[in-house]
């Protein structure tokens, strides 16, 4: 099938390098945009530093409002560049953008920037939309097929677990008590479950000879647990090399869907040509 007549408009022409990266003008963009988010997100952390925000805020405040004018002039772009806005602007890309530029504004306004810090943080949620560039989406898909159909087998898995912390604090209860800390089974549930994930707070510990064996015993099943997840991911992903359908970048103009099959011409979701003005 012939492709219908190639975008002309600057509206098309600005949507063809914002929303799709199977064209070197959106590649391009994409990797613009990766550093920027990367800058801004070592501005956020080294501004929390507070000697290194006395000696530079006005580097960083200026530093900031750059980047954040940078990403206004790209939401506004996303905004005019699709025919029908709402569908960009209430989707999850949309709300991250927008709350990625909204803190310097803000606090420019009422104040409180220190606040502010963790949504600023929030922009490197957008790198997963970078990584939609055509070397990556094919094994992102791989990986999302292979969470969503290993997501039983983990559900039982950690239902199982959850058991055995529940039945191990019961035990480390009645058998420490509260000389060694244990006041209480919901207490020594939060023990148990320290110590099967081997990360020891060591606010807790036994200290009868029964309670250390019962211990070394849940910390030994612990490095068994940790390999139980990584091999159900690793099996469905391997089985999904061969149920993966290709798709591409493609971003309809009309309605925002950006999952299409290689070559595709019109929009799964809406029917649409997918490169008409």
């Amino acid at each position: 099938m012939a492709r219908t007549q190639p975008k002309t408009g600057w509206k098309a022409q600005i949507h063809e390098i914002i929303y799709e990266a199977d064209t070197p003008a959106g590649k391009f963009f994409d990797v613009a945009l990766l550093i920027v988010i990367v800058i801004s997100i070592i501005l956020v952390m080294l501004e929390s530093v507070g000697t290194l925000n006395l000696k530079y805020y006005w580097y960083f405040y200026i530093a900031e409002w750059i980047i954040t004018i940078i990403f206004t002039v790209e939401y506004i772009l996303r905004v005019i560049s699709i025919k029908k806005p709402k569908n960009y602007i209430f989707s999850f890309y949309g709300v991250i953008d927008l709350l990625s530029t909204l803190p310097t504004y803000i606090a420019f306004i009422f104040g409180g920037h220190n606040f502010l810090f963790a949504i600023r943080a929030l922009r490197l949620l957008r790198v997963f939309r970078i990584l939609k560039i055509t070397r990556y989406i094919g094994e992102s898909n791989r990986l999302l097929l292979a969470l969503k159909n290993s997501r039983p087998k983990i559900t039982v898995f950690l239902f199982a677990v959850l058991i055995i912390c529940i039945i191990m604090g019961t035990v480390m209860h009645l058998v420490e008590g509260e000389k060694g800390g244990f006041d209480n089974i919901p207490l020594s549930i939060y023990w148990c479950i320290v110590t099967l994930t081997t990360v020891g707070f060591g606010d807790i510990h036994p200290i009868t000879p029964l309670g250390r064996f019962i211990a070394s015993f849940i910390m030994i099943v612990g490095y068994g647990i940790i390999a139980v997840p990584t091999g159900i991911v690793t099996s469905e992903f391997t089985k999904s090399q061969k149920d993966i359908i290709p798709t591409n970048t493609q971003v309809c103009p009309h309605c925002n869907e950006d999952k299409h099959l290689d070559k595709a011409e019109f929009c799964q979701n809406c029917g649409k040509p997918l490169h008409a003005n």
